[in-house]
């Protein structure tokens, strides 16, 4: 309780900062509005539960995407079923919202136990499932002071974690009473959580929710049409979900590459909206001839970089490029990577940065089996380029060994709701 009530004490000192840049205006960012009250705990009630509802936790963009599959298929087999999703940020509130009538979407209260009872009282969870590991020690602690079970989907705990843990046992020992069941990506993300103290019979290994994509006939036709506006004689590569610090050696690699292929035509897609603009100017200021998605402007024979400055049309822009540099991987270890498996069941071979911590089980499989190779600067990233574009037939080889993989590892989302409804976490059909 002591750590619990230093804990309070921290955050307390800390939630100024950390709403101030959950609040703070940016370009392309959607607003919170009236909506900034639910953070502390003044939830509006559900306005279509006809029962105790289903509590998935999903911070942002990219956790609302990768659980959507999940929830379509768990309100298939249960159409009664009520559910709510939380997020914290507006971007991933804006996602939640594409789900329709699946479910009634409501900001997750910061991390103090009146907030939180404030929003239990208010919703009457029957339980809570948390999207990998986004633990709240006062969430965790309210929920089982209501008898509301916690299981963490599609879990994951690198062994970098595991170390900063095991440094100091007293933190995760502030998680680890109040979770009830652990569904983990792999044996060795299961294993990570015994190692630190959870019952073998609280752990399962469900696999990861990631690989059970669908690509849907529209977001190909989107694909195509795209690729078609922009030629298909060329030479077209897409840098995904880049941050701060790696747009330079993007860019960089791409005028490398354009002094051999002066074709080339590189799709550029920033992770964060509110970065769009600052991008888009960077660019300018290199003297690339660019065009973004959002002014709809014709792509010409001298475009040479194509801004994806839009929300929900990863799939699509990927779709239109022949090979995929995953973003994230090239500053350090200030993210450790993103989802290289969006790019894998499109059939693309995959470039990747030296920093993939995140998703190193995942990589590291992947270049194994020749479907992604690794670069560590932007040299190394024209060189893969040219090696690929030069050869068509290794391209398609490799794309069709990522999309292998993918078809291999798919099963996730079933196996996911069998082992919630075997232990208990859902009880009705």
């Amino acid at each position: 309780m002591i750590l619990r009530w230093f804990y309070s004490f921290v955050l307390m000192i800390a939630s100024p900062l950390f709403l101030y840049s959950l609040y703070k205006s940016k370009p392309n960012k959607p607003k919170f509005g009236q909506r900034w009250k639910e953070h502390f705990g003044f939830t509006p009630r559900l306005q279509h539960a006809t029962n105790a509802p289903f509590w998935i936790h999903a911070v942002s963009v990219g956790e609302v995407l990768a659980v959507t599959p999940l929830i379509k298929t768990f309100k298939k087999q249960n159409p009664s079923a009520s559910i709510i999703i939380t997020t914290t940020t507006s971007t991933g509130a804006a996602e939640a919202e594409k789900l329709g009538e699946l479910v009634e979407h409501r900001y997750m209260p910061v991390d103090f136990s009146f907030t939180v009872n404030g929003f239990i009282s208010a919703i009457q969870p029957q339980a809570l499932f948390i999207m990998e590991t986004e633990l709240w020690p006062n969430t965790l602690h309210c929920c089982q002071l209501n008898n509301i079970p916690v299981t963490i989907i599609n879990a994951r705990l690198s062994a970098r974690s595991e170390a900063r843990y095991k440094k100091f046992p007293f933190v995760f020992s502030l998680l680890l009473k109040n979770i009830n069941f652990i569904l983990a990506q792999t044996k060795q993300d299961a294993q990570r959580f015994v190692n630190l103290g959870l019952k073998e019979q609280q752990v399962s290994v469900t696999g990861s929710i990631k690989f059970d994509i669908k690509v849907n006939h529209e977001q190909l036709t989107q694909a195509s049409l795209l690729r078609h506006s922009i030629g298909q004689e060329r030479e077209v590569w897409v840098a995904a979900s880049t941050h701060k610090g790696e747009d330079e050696q993007l860019i960089k690699a791409h005028q490398q590459l354009l002094s051999k292929k002066p074709n080339a035509l590189l799709i550029l897609v920033p992770r964060h909206p509110e970065r769009f603009l600052s991008v888009q100017t960077l660019v300018e200021q290199t003297g690339l001839s660019v065009i973004t998605r959002s002014s709809q402007q014709a792509i010409t024979d001298d475009t040479q970089l194509y801004l994806g400055d839009s929300m929900g049309e990863m799939m699509v822009l990927l779709g239109a490029a022949d090979v995929c540099f995953i973003a994230g991987s090239l500053i350090g270890d200030k993210v450790g990577g993103h989802n290289l498996l969006e790019a894998a069941a499109l059939k693309k071979p995959i470039l990747n940065g030296p920093s993939y911590f995140n998703f190193k089980q995942i990589t590291e499989q992947l270049v194994e089996l020749g479907a992604c190779t690794i670069c560590k600067d932007s040299s190394e990233i024209t060189d893969s380029l040219m090696q690929l574009f030069d050869n068509k037939k290794i391209r398609l080889e490799q794309g069709e060994i990522a999309f292998s993989f993918v078809q291999k590892n798919q099963g996730a989302l079933q196996k996911t709701i069998d082992a919630m409804q075997t232990k208990g976490a859902i009880q009705t059909k």
